[in-house]
């Protein structure tokens, strides 16, 4: 039996394009010589769709189009997710739900066992969950098919893992043979090789081989990294489907466990081989390109604006988004100051040149000095201090929104994680934008991007990377007049915002108490400033944003 791996990128919403993708990748599979054509989870709807669900005509299209690919499915069988409604008189409305297709006809419903509800999922929102584990005949083999959060067990060690529940030891009693995962699994920093440990315990548990066949692309604030993947009854990778892209991956069920395909043919990309996958850095420097382009391409801009200030934040930015779009959808600002220095602009106009982007100086000076002067009475006789350094923030802010506003260009910020954290940036001045590129990317993992980026040849200037970071905005600033170095900030941090420690371990692991008590404050204290921030690229366990819910209004201290 040949079974394919359908890694698609859907987008929210676009029941049309979507459609028109899952036909093409069964009839591809079908000229393959598949058996068995398997998509991702809410592959008919895109993952997440959020409140859209509560939409009447939402849920509506989703069973038309449903139909339609129903309809296109001759000669082989299908598994494909969508959402479907509950016709029971208790519950939620809808299922998570996948349907396993058959010549023309749903053979048979799946719904979703285990309901996540913790960092970015919220499922329980809006989905009953099933009590009623099934498996369907295909081929002549008996599959149990379980959606995304029903593999991950009670005995996995993941942040916020609460099930009690095994739906995989349930299909297995049933007598299941082989089991398919079909997920939207968002990409976190180690996740993969979660995952996989977490398969091959099923797999090992249960003696079955299993399919996991997960979503790729950027939707919102989330990137779907793909990694599908087959598992044999020994809990061995057999075969697996590249990262951040699209890709129709075939392996043979032969007996009682699966290989890979011989002869296999993708239109997408080759896949990667078995135990085989990107080192760390390589894998979020890919998941901010995808991110980028599909919140770039989704939303429906043409181009983008960047502000470059020849610090090693907007350098980095302009180099994921000029790999996204390409050099032609990508426009530079340098705007400098009195204080900027003339290495800085030079920097800037270095780096356009190597990218092949357009950028454009234009000069604030006297922009800021015609404010200065118009707030010379209301400020006569108090000093420079962080006004006037906003001021210049906000001048830029302005500029780069009014060259959106124009052309109609998608303003990318610049700030990096450990910034936010902090409240190191400037509301309506250097957060002004509609993507926030690294903001889930601490300063120390910006620099190994850099690095990463200049691995085979200088793209970002060497000098970009070496002068410490300042944000220039008073005579001779440097980041660490105001902030610890930055590999003791990022660890601290991490360690609070991540992992949320105490005060006293964090202190335990070797840092001075009023350090940890300051960064901890400032991170409480800045949290307005994130609820008005761009939506960032999630590539951590915790970022800044759905997944972190803290309340302005707050007077608690941590211990």
């Amino acid at each position: 039996m040949k079974i394919c791996l359908a890694q698609i990128n859907p987008t929210v919403g676009a029941f049309k394009q979507n459609t028109r993708k899952i036909c093409k990748f069964i009839n591809t599979a079908g000229k393959m010589g598949a058996d068995l054509v398997i998509f991702p989870e809410m592959s008919v709807v895109g993952y997440p769709p959020k409140d859209l669900l509560e939409l009447s005509e939402f849920v509506d299209s989703n069973l038309k189009a449903l139909d339609e690919i129903k309809n296109s499915v001759t000669g082989i069988s299908a598994i494909v997710g969508f959402v479907d409604r509950n016709m029971a008189e208790r519950g939620k409305a809808l299922y998570n739900a996948a349907a396993h297709i058959r010549n023309g006809k749903i053979v048979s419903r799946h719904y979703k066992s285990l309901l996540p509800t913790y960092d970015v999922f919220d499922e329980d929102r809006y989905f009953e969950p099933t009590h009623d584990v099934s498996i369907s005949m295909i081929s002549g083999r008996k599959f149990g098919i379980s959606i995304c959060e029903d593999v991950w067990g009670a005995d996995m060690a993941w942040p916020g893992m609460i099930h009690h529940k095994d739906p995989v030891k349930c299909m297995v009693k049933q007598g299941a043979e082989i089991i398919v995962n079909i997920s939207a699994s968002p990409f976190t920093i180690g996740k993969q090789d979660v995952r996989v440990k977490m398969l091959a315990g099923h797999a090992n548990r249960n003696n079955v081989p299993i399919v996991f066949v997960n979503q790729i692309g950027g939707n919102d604030d989330l990137v779907f990294d793909g990694n599908s993947l087959v598992i044999n009854k020994n809990g061995i990778v057999v075969d697996k489907a590249s990262g951040f892209k699209e890709e129709l991956l075939m392996v043979e069920l032969k007996g009682q466990d699966v290989r890979a395909s011989v002869g296999k043919s993708k239109p997408a990309g080759t896949a990667s081989q078995p135990g085989t996958g990107d080192s760390e850095i390589e894998s979020v420097y890919k998941a901010l390109i995808l991110g980028t382009r599909d919140y770039v391409k989704k939303c429906g801009f043409k181009k983008t604006v960047i502000g470059l200030s020849g610090g090693i934040d907007s350098a980095v930015t302009a180099v994921i988004a000029t790999k996204a779009l390409g050099r032609d959808k990508v426009l530079g600002v340098t705007m400098p100051s009195s204080f900027s220095s003339k290495g800085s602009v030079e920097d800037s106009r270095i780096l356009a040149k190597k990218l092949g982007i357009e950028c454009k100086v234009i000069p604030i000076k006297s922009v800021y000095n015609a404010y200065t002067k118009a707030l010379s009475r209301v400020f006569a006789g108090l000093p420079f201090d962080v006004t006037e350094e906003n001021l210049q923030a906000r001048i830029r802010g302005k500029i780069l929104m009014a060259i959106s506003n124009k052309y109609g260009y998608l303003v990318l910020t610049t700030g990096n994680k450990s910034e936010l954290a902090v409240g190191y940036c400037t509301l309506y001045g250097d957060m002004c934008g509609g993507l926030a590129v690294i903001s889930d990317i601490p300063k120390t993992m910006v620099y190994d991007l850099a690095e990463y980026i200049n691995r085979k040849k200088e793209i970002i200037p060497t000098d970009t990377i070496k002068k410490p970071p300042s944000a220039e905005l008073r005579p001779n600033q440097k980041d660490q007049d105001s902030l610890p170095p930055y590999d003791v900030l990022d660890i601290v941090l991490r360690a609070y915002v991540e992992e949320s420690m105490n005060v006293s371990d964090i202190v335990a692991m070797g840092y001075d108490e009023s350090l940890v008590k300051d960064i901890i404050s400032k991170v409480d204290r800045n949290e307005y400033k994130r609820k008005q921030a761009a939506p960032g690229l999630k590539v951590t366990t915790k970022a800044f944003g759905t997944g972190r819910r803290m309340p302005l209004a707050q007077r608690y201290t941590r211990k």
